[in-house]
């Protein structure tokens, strides 16, 4: 915790009355929008470069990604002088993708999905023999991702419950591990978009769901299979997942946005959406929401208003 604190920013918590009053609990927003690159990934990004010889940082590092994590990784090989080659899916938000290219990395834009960018990254490695840097699957970055917990309940340590957005589930593994460890009555709750629930299916049904296709307004988590690393913890650690709507997700960015004047992506508003939409089944008096990402491409908010507004319709 102390080594990466003096690289990553301490996120503000923010609380909202409007909300607390809403959904019956005290709310505690942890805005890892506001983390360095946008997002939570530059903690795990970070942390897992910095466990790197010096032999590994000249090979260079090479990973692929949704977008997020791209930019985390892309900022922790420039600050530690590493080459960095980044795969994304052809329809990665411009901004994520801008954002990549501006901290320096080399940007291969390939495949339909993340999981075709990821095997094309996989093959690249193996010509290169780069070190690869996984978005979730990967203990030290599921440990980087879990100082979010440790700095939480630093900043509030009545939270009793945690929810919080999962894709592969690095964030989640890491998050859970850490607060059990300070409190083991700590409950721990995923948050999927019902476009790409394959840890959530995987997690009900105890055993291992894989997606032929996903589809979300939430590109951040819209992973097709979960992690062989991460659903054995999210399973021994974590107390219940549960799922969204885009319909949900859009409305909880539209009212982010018009209420406590901040930009949230897809990914970032699960965990808010799941507060309004399962409010009365979460018993918790202090509940932290992890917003863990802001890179929204800004050409999709007439189709996030369009989709809030149909919630609102049918409510």
């Amino acid at each position: 915790m102390e080594r990466i604190s003096s690289i990553v920013h301490r996120t503000p918590l923010l609380t909202s009355e409007t909300t607390n009053n809403l959904v019956g609990k005290q709310v505690y927003f942890k805005m890892e929008n506001q983390q360095k690159t946008g997002a939570f990934k530059f903690r795990g990004a970070s942390f897992k470069l910095m466990q790197l010889s010096k032999e590994e940082l000249k090979r260079g590092v090479i990973t692929a990604s949704a977008g997020n994590h791209a930019q985390g990784v892309a900022h922790a090989a420039a600050k530690l002088g590493a080459k960095a080659t980044i795969f994304m899916a052809e329809k990665t938000p411009l901004a994520k993708v801008n954002a990549t290219l501006n901290y320096g990395a080399e940007v291969v834009l390939t495949g339909e999905t993340f999981q075709e960018a990821y095997e094309a990254s996989l093959k690249r490695q193996m010509q290169t023999g780069a070190v690869y840097i996984h978005p979730f699957d990967d203990f030290d970055v599921m440990a980087g991702q879990g100082t979010i917990a440790m700095e939480l309940l630093r900043q509030e340590d009545r939270i009793d419950t945690i929810l919080v957005p999962i894709g592969g589930g690095g964030l989640i593994s890491g998050i859970a591990v850490a607060a059990k460890y300070v409190n083991r009555k700590m409950k721990v709750i995923g948050v999927q978009a019902e476009g790409a629930s394959a840890m959530y299916q995987s997690y009900k049904s105890d055993r291992v769901k894989n997606l032929k296709e996903v589809d979300t307004i939430a590109e951040g988590i819209a992973v097709k299979q979960p992690g062989k690393k991460t659903l054995p913890i999210i399973r021994e650690y974590v107390d219940d997942i549960i799922t969204v709507t885009d319909e949900e997700i859009a409305s909880a960015i539209i009212y982010m946005l018009e209420r406590n004047k901040t930009l949230i992506e897809g990914a970032g508003a699960a965990a808010i959406a799941a507060l309004f939409a399962h409010h009365k089944q979460i018993k918790s008096r202090h509940c932290g929401v992890i917003i863990s990402g802001g890179n929204m491409d800004i050409g999709t908010m007439t189709k996030i208003q369009r989709m809030a507004e149909r919630l609102n319709h049918t409510a």
